[in-house]
């Protein structure tokens, strides 16, 4: 943290030259008064000049009390803003560390300053998400990108076996898909990323879609022989379907992809007046509280055991989701002992 302490002295002139008018003009408002009413002539220059000397001292405290004005004002008010002043003009440099003291002010030029550094503080968060961002793309895109290249240039040998065509072609197909999915959930993110307001909202039946979604999934849950645990009410909601959709399907194949086989799935739904409680759980690998706090970010990634690396978007997608749909979500979670998603949605009144 840089301290400033190079005085703006041009406003501090400014500020004496002004009280040393103000303060000069009683002085001599009083000294005519003085001159115009002395009727006796005789008298002598200092008698003459005595009428001026309360003028005189009022002059004088009057220019005593303007400094001490001039340099509260340039210690609270004038100084804190060339602070901030030249603390923009290095952060408009790219200098994001740059913050500026919280001077003993007025409570506005306070919470300016306060406001000045909390700015900043987003603003370096923001660059260096941007940077993350690139370093993580260029590197998701990368792998998968050389794996194609690769194996597509092994393909090329003619004396390749059939199985081995078989299985470098399987693996050019997973790699492609990995690229097209990620690049749809980047293009989906960005796009949440920037919308606020939910459109194409209807009623539709929330129990119906998660169990269709539950049905979308039955290869993946099926393989590992898991045991489904469903508890699905009616319930009606009012809101976007398709967007809920990718929240459903992103939870439940989470908790099926770190679940082991032949273990449990399960898939609850409470109604109340207020809001609508959909709980996935699952008892698979669980996460620690590292974990748990870096969740939602974008690009990070937790592998299962015997499966592929996720792109590390998918909760992000989600949690976007729920919060344009003013709701929230809850993990509880520990190692080895599962993981349970608690998706709260408001219910909302379309006529509202």
């Amino acid at each position: 943290m840089k301290r400033y302490f190079q005085i703006p002295f041009y406003w501090l002139c400014l500020l004496l030259l002004f009280f040393f008018v103000l303060s000069l003009m009683p002085f001599m408002a009083g000294s005519l008064v003085g001159l115009l009413t002395d009727a006796e002539n005789g008298r002598d220059t200092l008698f003459r000049l005595g009428p001026f000397f309360p003028s005189l001292i009022y002059f004088l405290s009057s220019f005593a009390l303007s400094a001490v004005i001039s340099l509260a004002l340039w210690i609270t008010i004038l100084l804190p803003l060339k602070n901030i002043s030249r603390a923009a003009r290095r952060v408009a440099g790219g200098d994001f560390d740059e913050r500026v003291p919280v001077p003993r002010s007025l409570l506005e030029i306070r919470e300016l300053t306060a406001n000045f550094n909390r700015m900043v503080q987003e603003l370096g968060s923001i660059e260096s998400l941007r940077s993350d961002f690139v370093t993580t793309i260029s590197h998701e895109f990368k792998t998968p990108l050389a794996s194609i290249e690769g194996y597509a240039t092994l393909l090329q040998d003619p004396a390749l076996s059939p199985a081995d065509r078989a299985e470098y072609t399987r693996i050019i197909i997973d790699s492609s898909r990995q690229l097209s999915a990620m690049a749809g959930n980047i293009l989906l993110l960005s796009r949440l990323e920037k919308q606020e307001i939910v459109t194409n909202q209807k009623y539709f039946r929330l129990d119906e879609q998660i169990r269709q979604t539950i049905l979308l999934l039955e290869p993946l849950w099926e393989k590992k022989s898991l045991e489904l645990d469903i508890l699905l009410p009616a319930a009606r909601y009012y809101g976007n379907e398709e967007m809920l959709f990718h929240v459903w399907t992103n939870l439940l194949q989470n908790a099926i992809k770190f679940t082991p086989a032949g273990g449990m799935l399960s898939v609850s739904l409470t109604v109340s007046p207020r809001e609508i409680c959909v709980c996935v759980a699952d008892t698979g690998i669980g996460m620690d509280e590292e974990t748990r706090k870096r969740l939602f970010e974008k690009f990070f990634s937790k592998s299962a055991p015997g499966a592929d690396k996720g792109n590390g978007l998918g909760l992000a997608i989600t949690r976007r989701i729920i919060d344009l749909m003013h709701g929230s979500i809850e993990v509880e979670s520990r190692p080895d002992e599962g993981s349970r998603f608690y998706v709260h949605l408001p219910v909302l009144d379309p006529a509202r």
